[in-house]
């Protein structure tokens, strides 16, 4: 149910809009849920990513992010082509549970010139939830955000 930004683009109109926004708010709902009953010993237990979403972490990002208004990116299945500007979350390389959110778009959409302020917002957004999130600049000179959970305290 997921969108992590390489699928293909959402279609439809309004009614498969605020479908959309409905399963999505749900998901999201479910995962407070978890962290509710997971995390019963913790002050605030909606504030730390349970161990479901350690686990699927992709996963749990994507539904963060979306729930939280964020677009996700699109590919045209034929072409292959990037085709809606917005958010792709990846596992990190090399990293067990970390993965990284980019802001990506079509050729010559502006995205590289949005990222900085989109990013900022999916980090925002991913610490408010108990995520460790920082910005980074890669190789490339382009932005992305490093996410893992937090690191236990002692």
């Amino acid at each position: 149910m997921y969108d992590d930004g390489d699928g293909p683009p959402r279609s439809g109109g309004t009614r498969e809009a605020r479908a959309r926004a409905a399963e999505v708010r749900v998901a999201f709902e479910g995962m407070l849920q978890i962290r509710r009953l997971t995390n019963s010993g913790a002050a605030d237990p909606e504030s730390l990513p349970a161990p479901w979403e350690r686990g699927r972490t992709v996963r749990a990002v994507a539904v963060a992010l979306e729930a939280a208004g964020i677009t996700p990116s699109a590919v045209d299945a034929d072409s292959g082509q990037r085709v809606v500007t917005g958010y792709r979350v990846r596992r990190a390389p090399d990293e067990p549970g970390t993965v990284t959110v980019e802001w990506l778009g079509p050729h010559g959409s502006g995205a590289a010139g949005e990222e900085e302020s989109a990013l900022a917002d999916c980090a925002r957004v991913l610490q408010r939830l108990g995520w460790d999130a920082l910005v980074y600049r890669g190789r490339n000179r382009r932005r992305f955000v490093e996410v893992r959970p937090p690191h236990p305290e002692g």
